[in-house]
């Protein structure tokens, strides 16, 4: 049965997830991390909130039944969000740099990326008429034009597939554990 669920979960990420083989994200050398560096993508993935994150994926995974489904829904309820952050650290190193960590757990500290991170987890349907641009405040428009904030938003972006990877393998993990 065990492996009849590791199976189905790993199926279901390569039927679902086929941008994780057609754009491979940089990846960094293993002397390169250290653990201030794991430590500061922890902070990032706290700021960013990646506990939602990893509901989501589970939500997205093929369970055999809707019993299963749950019990892992159960588990992530009952881990602390630290728990998970410390576990996915430094696996997600490897592929996002210290620089961009710090760089983007400070655009996430601001009123403005307490929004788009709110927005992300608890989006709703929203009515624009056609042309319209949603109301940026200047100070925004200014942050967002950062160099620093440029480079750290587009390294983050392209290793997204590698989060939602290591993410799915840490829900692996949790689902094999006993508890």
């Amino acid at each position: 049965m065990k492996f009849l669920v590791q199976a189905v979960l790993g199926l279901s990420l390569l039927a679902a997830t086929p941008a994780f083989a057609a754009s491979p994200a940089p990846t960094m050398q293993a002397g390169a991390i250290s653990p201030a560096h794991v430590k500061a993508v922890q902070d990032l993935l706290g700021a960013m909130q990646f506990e939602f994150a990893m509901r989501g994926v589970a939500a997205r995974t093929r369970f055999p039944s809707e019993a299963q489904r749950q019990a892992m829904f159960a588990k992530l309820d009952k881990m602390p969000p630290t728990e998970i952050h410390r576990r996915l650290a430094p696996m997600v190193a490897r592929f996002v740099s210290a620089d961009t960590a710090i760089e983007m757990t400070r655009f996430y500290g601001t009123p403005y990326g307490k929004q788009v991170i709110h927005s992300r987890y608890n989006s709703s349907a929203q009515i624009m008429m056609p042309g319209a641009r949603p109301a940026v405040a200047p100070e925004e428009k200014k942050e967002r034009k950062r160099a620093a904030y440029v480079q750290a938003s587009k390294e983050l972006a392209d290793a997204e597939p590698m989060l939602q990877r290591e993410a799915f393998k840490l829900l692996q993990a949790i689902n094999n554990e006993k508890r």
